[in-house]
Protein backbone atom coordinates (compact mmCIF):
# COMPACT_ATOMS: atom_id res chain seq x y z
CA UNK A 1 0.00 0.00 0.00
CA UNK A 2 1.35 3.41 -0.96
CA UNK A 3 2.22 5.82 1.80
CA UNK A 4 0.73 8.77 -0.11
CA UNK A 5 -1.77 8.57 -2.95
CA UNK A 6 -0.15 9.52 -6.29
CA UNK A 7 -2.94 11.96 -7.10
CA UNK A 8 -2.27 13.73 -3.78
CA UNK A 9 1.43 13.96 -4.65
CA UNK A 10 0.55 15.38 -8.05
CA UNK A 11 -1.85 17.89 -6.52
CA UNK A 12 0.58 19.17 -3.87
CA UNK A 13 3.57 19.36 -6.21
CA UNK A 14 1.48 21.37 -8.66
CA UNK A 15 0.89 23.91 -5.89
CA UNK A 16 4.57 23.99 -4.88
CA UNK A 17 6.08 24.07 -8.36
CA UNK A 18 3.44 25.16 -10.90
CA UNK A 19 6.10 26.32 -13.37
CA UNK A 20 8.62 23.51 -13.02
CA UNK A 21 10.51 23.00 -16.27
CA UNK A 22 13.83 21.97 -17.76
CA UNK A 23 16.62 24.21 -16.46
CA UNK A 24 19.08 23.34 -19.21
CA UNK A 25 19.34 25.98 -21.93
CA UNK A 26 18.81 24.63 -25.45
CA UNK A 27 17.30 25.60 -28.80
CA UNK A 28 16.70 22.21 -30.43
CA UNK A 29 16.87 18.46 -29.84
CA UNK A 30 20.56 18.36 -30.74
CA UNK A 31 21.48 20.96 -28.12
CA UNK A 32 19.19 19.33 -25.55
CA UNK A 33 20.74 15.90 -26.11
CA UNK A 34 24.29 17.17 -25.71
CA UNK A 35 23.38 19.24 -22.65
CA UNK A 36 21.73 16.26 -20.96
CA UNK A 37 24.76 14.05 -21.58
CA UNK A 38 26.99 16.76 -20.11
CA UNK A 39 24.72 17.18 -17.08
CA UNK A 40 25.49 13.77 -15.56
CA UNK A 41 26.91 14.32 -12.04
CA UNK A 42 27.03 18.04 -12.80
CA UNK A 43 24.57 20.87 -12.12
CA UNK A 44 22.47 22.30 -14.92
CA UNK A 45 23.87 25.71 -14.02
CA UNK A 46 27.41 24.49 -14.71
CA UNK A 47 26.38 23.00 -18.03
CA UNK A 48 24.65 26.22 -19.07
CA UNK A 49 27.92 28.08 -18.58
CA UNK A 50 29.80 26.00 -21.16
CA UNK A 51 27.19 25.18 -23.80
CA UNK A 52 26.94 28.65 -25.42
CA UNK A 53 30.58 28.47 -26.53
CA UNK A 54 30.27 24.77 -27.36
CA UNK A 55 27.25 25.30 -29.61
CA UNK A 56 28.77 28.38 -31.18
CA UNK A 57 31.72 26.29 -32.35
CA UNK A 58 29.67 23.15 -33.06
CA UNK A 59 26.21 24.40 -34.11
CA UNK A 60 24.93 21.04 -35.34
CA UNK A 61 25.46 17.33 -34.95
CA UNK A 62 27.70 17.08 -38.03
CA UNK A 63 30.24 19.63 -36.82
CA UNK A 64 30.36 17.96 -33.39
CA UNK A 65 30.81 14.53 -34.98
CA UNK A 66 34.13 15.63 -36.54
CA UNK A 67 35.27 17.74 -33.59
CA UNK A 68 38.75 17.54 -32.13
CA UNK A 69 38.46 16.00 -28.66
CA UNK A 70 41.04 18.35 -27.14
CA UNK A 71 39.17 21.38 -28.46
CA UNK A 72 35.94 20.12 -26.88
CA UNK A 73 37.77 19.42 -23.61
CA UNK A 74 39.07 22.99 -23.53
CA UNK A 75 35.53 24.34 -23.84
CA UNK A 76 33.87 22.14 -21.20
CA UNK A 77 36.78 21.68 -18.77
CA UNK A 78 34.96 23.49 -15.95
CA UNK A 79 32.42 20.68 -15.57
CA UNK A 80 32.95 17.33 -13.88
CA UNK A 81 34.33 14.41 -15.87
CA UNK A 82 34.94 16.72 -18.81
CA UNK A 83 37.44 14.44 -20.56
CA UNK A 84 35.07 11.49 -20.56
CA UNK A 85 32.11 13.67 -21.50
CA UNK A 86 34.02 15.16 -24.42
CA UNK A 87 34.41 11.66 -25.77
CA UNK A 88 30.76 10.83 -25.07
CA UNK A 89 29.29 13.77 -26.97
CA UNK A 90 31.59 13.31 -29.97
CA UNK A 91 30.80 9.58 -30.08
CA UNK A 92 27.11 10.40 -29.71
CA UNK A 93 27.23 12.77 -32.68
CA UNK A 94 29.31 10.38 -34.79
CA UNK A 95 26.93 7.49 -34.14
CA UNK A 96 23.85 9.55 -35.00
CA UNK A 97 25.49 10.73 -38.21
CA UNK A 98 26.50 7.20 -39.20
CA UNK A 99 23.41 5.25 -38.15
CA UNK A 100 20.62 7.82 -38.40
CA UNK A 101 21.96 10.26 -41.01
CA UNK A 102 22.12 13.03 -38.45
CA UNK A 103 18.56 12.71 -37.15
CA UNK A 104 18.34 11.94 -33.44
CA UNK A 105 15.81 9.11 -33.00
CA UNK A 106 12.64 9.62 -30.99
CA UNK A 107 12.29 6.23 -29.32
CA UNK A 108 13.93 5.00 -26.13
CA UNK A 109 14.86 1.66 -27.71
CA UNK A 110 16.84 3.41 -30.44
CA UNK A 111 18.28 6.13 -28.23
CA UNK A 112 19.82 3.76 -25.68
CA UNK A 113 21.87 2.16 -28.46
CA UNK A 114 23.76 5.45 -28.86
CA UNK A 115 27.04 5.96 -26.95
CA UNK A 116 26.58 8.14 -23.88
CA UNK A 117 22.80 7.71 -23.77
CA UNK A 118 21.20 5.81 -20.90
CA UNK A 119 17.50 5.51 -20.08
CA UNK A 120 17.42 8.77 -18.13
CA UNK A 121 18.89 10.73 -21.03
CA UNK A 122 16.67 8.91 -23.53
CA UNK A 123 13.55 9.75 -21.53
CA UNK A 124 14.54 13.41 -21.35
CA UNK A 125 15.14 13.54 -25.11
CA UNK A 126 11.77 12.05 -26.04
CA UNK A 127 9.85 13.90 -23.32
CA UNK A 128 11.47 17.34 -23.40
CA UNK A 129 12.74 17.31 -26.98
CA UNK A 130 10.01 15.44 -28.84
CA UNK A 131 7.08 16.02 -26.44
CA UNK A 132 6.37 12.28 -26.27
CA UNK A 133 5.52 10.35 -23.06
CA UNK A 134 8.64 9.77 -21.01
CA UNK A 135 9.53 9.70 -17.31
CA UNK A 136 13.21 10.30 -16.64
CA UNK A 137 14.53 9.19 -13.26
CA UNK A 138 17.53 11.03 -11.85
CA UNK A 139 18.89 11.23 -8.29
CA UNK A 140 16.25 13.80 -7.29
CA UNK A 141 13.32 11.77 -8.63
CA UNK A 142 14.71 8.64 -6.98
CA UNK A 143 15.26 10.29 -3.61
CA UNK A 144 11.88 12.05 -3.45
CA UNK A 145 9.82 9.10 -4.67
CA UNK A 146 11.49 6.86 -2.06
CA UNK A 147 11.04 9.35 0.77
CA UNK A 148 7.37 9.76 -0.10
CA UNK A 149 6.88 6.00 -0.17
CA UNK A 150 5.86 5.91 -3.81
CA UNK A 151 8.60 3.37 -4.48
CA UNK A 152 10.98 1.23 -2.48
CA UNK A 153 13.95 0.85 -4.78
CA UNK A 154 17.21 2.50 -5.78
CA UNK A 155 17.07 1.01 -9.28
CA UNK A 156 16.19 3.84 -11.72
CA UNK A 157 14.67 1.41 -14.21
CA UNK A 158 12.33 -0.08 -11.61
CA UNK A 159 11.42 3.38 -10.32
CA UNK A 160 10.63 4.52 -13.86
CA UNK A 161 8.31 1.55 -14.42
CA UNK A 162 6.52 2.06 -11.09
CA UNK A 163 6.06 5.80 -11.50
CA UNK A 164 4.70 5.31 -15.01
CA UNK A 165 1.97 3.07 -13.59
CA UNK A 166 0.99 5.68 -10.96
CA UNK A 167 0.53 8.74 -13.13
CA UNK A 168 -1.33 9.24 -16.43
CA UNK A 169 0.90 9.49 -19.50
CA UNK A 170 -0.04 13.12 -19.98
CA UNK A 171 1.43 13.88 -16.54
CA UNK A 172 4.76 12.08 -16.94
CA UNK A 173 6.58 15.09 -18.35
CA UNK A 174 5.48 17.61 -15.73
CA UNK A 175 5.74 15.11 -12.84
CA UNK A 176 9.35 14.45 -13.82
CA UNK A 177 10.11 18.16 -13.56
CA UNK A 178 8.13 18.69 -10.36
CA UNK A 179 9.82 15.77 -8.61
CA UNK A 180 13.18 17.19 -9.68
CA UNK A 181 12.28 20.63 -8.33
CA UNK A 182 11.08 19.01 -5.11
CA UNK A 183 14.42 17.24 -4.71
CA UNK A 184 16.51 20.17 -5.86
CA UNK A 185 14.89 22.96 -3.85
CA UNK A 186 13.04 21.39 -0.90
CA UNK A 187 13.60 17.68 -0.30
CA UNK A 188 17.38 17.97 -0.61
CA UNK A 189 19.80 15.12 -0.02
CA UNK A 190 21.34 17.07 2.85
CA UNK A 191 19.32 19.31 5.16
CA UNK A 192 15.90 18.93 3.52
CA UNK A 193 13.51 21.76 4.35
CA UNK A 194 10.95 19.54 6.03
CA UNK A 195 9.31 22.49 7.79
CA UNK A 196 7.71 23.60 4.52
CA UNK A 197 6.91 20.17 3.12
CA UNK A 198 3.20 19.31 2.67
CA UNK A 199 4.06 15.62 3.08
CA UNK A 200 5.85 15.94 6.42
CA UNK A 201 3.41 13.69 8.30
CA UNK A 202 3.68 10.92 5.70
CA UNK A 203 7.33 11.22 4.70
CA UNK A 204 9.68 8.28 5.33
CA UNK A 205 12.80 10.46 5.50
CA UNK A 206 13.88 9.35 8.99
CA UNK A 207 13.45 5.70 8.09
CA UNK A 208 14.84 5.59 4.56
CA UNK A 209 17.44 8.33 4.21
Amino acid sequence: MLNIAPNKVSEELAKLFPNASCELNYKNVYELSVAVILSAQTTDKSVNKVTPKLFEKYPDIFTLSIANKKDVEDIIQSIGLYKRKSEYIIDFASYVMEKYKGTIPNSIDELIKIPGVGRKTANVIISEGYKLPGFAVDVHVSRVSNRLGLVNSNDPNKIEIELKTMFPKEEWHIMHHRLIFMGRYLCKAQKPECFRCPFINKCLYDKKC
